[in-house]
């Protein structure tokens, strides 16, 4: 009998192994990742760094005074034609307007004269010479004769400088020329207006936007936040969301008494030429602090029930959930005050997926 019982609770044990053997065999493996998903995430690396700090001020896009021309009539008359409007795009060298003028005929003549002046002079030099080899003149007035001819070529290049300059052809029309590629944003002419000769204002304004500047006003109190050479992020209302980077290359050291502020400027690329002058701007500038602080991505920071995390990587089965308490953030770099070491990686994307994965 006793044999019995004893052989009732060997198998009794077996059975008990058995299903406990089953049970630990059915048991779920740990958080894994797929290889799919191995392959689709990046990882940053936590690193000390100095701390930047950002300050927003006001301020307006400026043409570039550099590729600002003013455009002025050099000759008074009548205008026959004006060939553009104000903001038209105009190439260098394009006609902007005619006008008859009777200055035109004086230059002319005296180039005329020049041409005249210089064939008598070279005439008078070839008989100098010719009565010269014949003993019948002084070799001092071949010299005076060669004077004459220098006196002669002196005018007709001044005279042809001047025709140049005033861009003369045939003809007594005068041309207004762009001076440069840009746009007209002044224009103070029309058909059949008579213009003096002594007319001081300028007729056409002629600026390239290809690169403009921001110019930034700083309260006194905010003067020793910013340098020469500090980077800038320029914003308009017309693109809210989209960053013209730049520097700071010059610092205007007047303030200006009834505003109280300093102005410094941004130099900016436009070749898209969506920055419009005299439009209002905001600008961040950025510097870097000796304070130091662990800093990762951004994108990595997520955020969940008014709470901070990051998704730690280690291996493929060793990822884990990291709540982290933020110090500051600036641009793509957040800085942490506790909850991550240096060196440690964190998932910079696709960590959101990952994220709900551990939670759950």
């Amino acid at each position: 009998m006793k044999n019995i019982f004893y052989a009732f609770l060997a198998a009794l044990s077996i059975c008990s192994c058995s299903k406990e053997e089953k049970k630990t065999a059915v048991q779920p493996k740990g958080f894994e990742l797929s290889n799919q998903m191995l392959a689709s995430i990046k990882t940053a690396v936590a690193e000390f760094q100095n701390i930047e700090n950002s300050y927003s001020f006001y301020g307006k896009i400026a043409v570039d005074a550099n590729s600002y021309i003013d455009v002025y009539p050099l000759v008074g008359g009548n205008v026959m034609s004006v060939n553009v409007e104000l903001g038209d795009y105009v190439r260098k060298g394009q006609v902007l307007a005619t006008i008859r003028s009777t200055e035109l005929a004086e230059i002319q003549k005296d180039i005329s004269d020049a041409r005249t002046d210089l064939v008598v002079a070279k005439n008078s030099l070839r008989v100098a010479r010719e009565m010269y080899e014949g003993k019948l003149t002084t070799e001092r007035e071949v010299l005076e004769a060669k004077s004459q001819v220098q006196k002669a070529e002196d005018q007709l290049r001044r005279s042809n400088a001047v025709s140049a300059v005033y861009n003369v052809k045939n003809g007594n029309i005068y041309s207004v020329i762009a001076p440069i590629s840009g746009y007209i944003v002044h224009k103070d002419i029309n058909k059949d207006m008579q213009l003096r000769s002594d007319r001081s204002e300028n007729i056409f304004d002629v600026a390239n936007n290809k690169n403009v500047w921001a110019i930034m006003n700083i309260n006194e109190s905010d003067i020793d936040k910013i340098s020469i050479g500090m980077p800038a992020q320029v914003s308009t209302l017309s693109y809210p969301d989209k960053n013209f980077n730049g520097k700071i290359d010059k610092i205007f050291k007047i303030i200006n008494p009834e505003t109280n502020a300093m102005q410094a400027r941004v130099v900016l690329d436009n070749a898209d030429e969506l920055l419009i002058p005299d439009s209002k701007a905001t600008v961040k500038v950025s510097k870097s602090e000796n304070e130091k602080a662990i800093a990762i991505p951004s994108k990595a920071v997520i955020f969940d029930d008014n709470r901070s995390y990051v998704v730690v990587f280690k291996s493929r089965t060793d990822v884990k959930i990291r709540e982290i308490e933020v110090g500051k953030q600036y641009g793509d770099a957040t800085y942490i005050k506790d909850g991550l070491a240096e060196g440690e990686k964190v998932i910079t994307n696709n960590q959101l997926l990952i994220y709900r994965s551990l939670k759950n």
